[in-house]
C-alpha cells in the first residue's frame, strides 16, 4: 500500500511534477517503472553544496522542496533535521508520507511563503535552501498583477528577508520571470547580470561564500567555482545550467 501511495503521489501531474530524482533511500518505495523523472541535475547540485558546506548536525529548511530529494539526501549526509516547505499538496504529502514511513526527521509544511512575514520560518536555522523559487513571484505566489520591475524589487527583498533566519542561504534564481521564456528578468540573459542583481540584493545582509557554475568535464555536468571563463553564458547548456548556485553567509549585525 505504501509503495502504491508514494508512486501515485510522485506521479501526480502538475507544472512542477517529476522535477527531481528520487532520493536513494526512497527508491525501494516507489515503482520506478511507473513514473517519469525529468532531472534538473540534482546530484550535481548536491555535490557542489556538500563540497562547500558541512551539513553534519545542521538544521535545514528546504523552501520549494518539491519531492524532497535534497532534504532526504542531506539527512543521509549527516544533517540533523529538515523543514520541508512546499506549496504543491501532492508533493508535500509525498514527502510527509515517506518521512513517516522511514522515520526521518522531516517536518512538512504545505504552503507557499510570502517572504514578508517573519513568522513563516523558524527563528533560526543553519542552512536554508531556496532552489529556483523566487523567479516564480507573481505566479506560484505573490500578486499576479505585479509589473516585472516590481517583482524584481520584491525578489531582492525576499533574498534579504532570509538574513536573520539562517547562517547560510543556498539558492538559484532563473532568468525567466514566472518560468516564461518570453519574459527575461535580465535583458542579456547573462550570468553576470544575474550575479550583479544578487550582489545588489544582499548589500549589508549576506556575503558571498561561493558561486557554483555548471560546466562540462569529461562529458559530465559539474558545478565549479565561478571564474573568468565560466561566467560567460553557454547556450549549449540550456537555461537551467546557466543558473549559478549561490552560497551566501549571513553578516552578523
Amino acid at each position: 500500500m505504501i509503495k502504491e501511495k508514494l508512486t501515485r503521489l510522485y506521479a501526480n501531474t502538475s507544472k512542477h511534477s517529476n522535477y527531481q530524482l528520487l532520493p536513494a533511500c526512497l527508491e525501494p518505495y516507489v515503482s520506478t517503472d511507473e513514473i517519469s523523472v525529468n532531472s534538473r541535475f540534482e546530484l550535481e547540485r548536491l555535490n557542489y553544496v556538500l563540497s562547500n558546506i558541512d551539513v553534519t548536525g545542521k538544521s535545514i529548511v528546504d523552501i520549494g522542496g518539491n519531492t524532497g530529494f535534497f532534504g532526504f539526501e542531506l539527512l543521509e549526509h549527516g544533517a540533523k533535521s529538515v523543514l520541508h516547505i512546499e506549496g504543491n499538496s501532492e508533493h508535500a504529502e509525498f514527502v510527509d508520507t515517506a518521512a513517516k514511513e522511514l522515520n526521518k526527521p522531516i517536518t512538512v509544511i504545505n504552503r507557499y511563503l510570502t517572504f514578508t512575514d517573519s513568522s513563516e520560518l523558524p527563528a533560526k536555522s543553519d542552512v536554508i535552501l531556496a532552489f529556483n523559487v523566487l523567479h516564480h513571484l507573481g505566479d506560484d505566489f505573490g500578486d499576479k498583477n505585479l509589473s516585472m520591475q516590481a517583482a524584481k524589487d520584491l525578489m531582492k527583498s525576499a533574498i534579504a528577508y532570509f538574513h536573520d533566519k539562517t547562517d547560510l542561504l543556498v539558492f538559484q534564481l532563473g532568468f525567466c520571470w514566472k518560468g516564461d521564456r518570453n519574459m527575461l528578468l535580465f535583458p542579456g540573459g547573462t550570468k553576470a547580470e544575474l550575479i550583479d542583481f544578487v550582489k545588489d540584493a544582499i548589500s549589508n545582509t549576506f556575503e558571498i561564500q561561493c558561486i557554483g557554475v555548471a560546466d562540462i568535464v569529461d562529458g559530465s555536468t559539474v558545478y565549479q567555482h565561478l571564474n573568468d571563463k565560466n561566467i560567460a553564458r553557454r547556450d549549449d547548456l540550456g537555461e537551467f545550467r546557466n543558473r549559478p548556485i549561490f552560497i551566501l553567509k549571513s553578516i552578523k549585525q
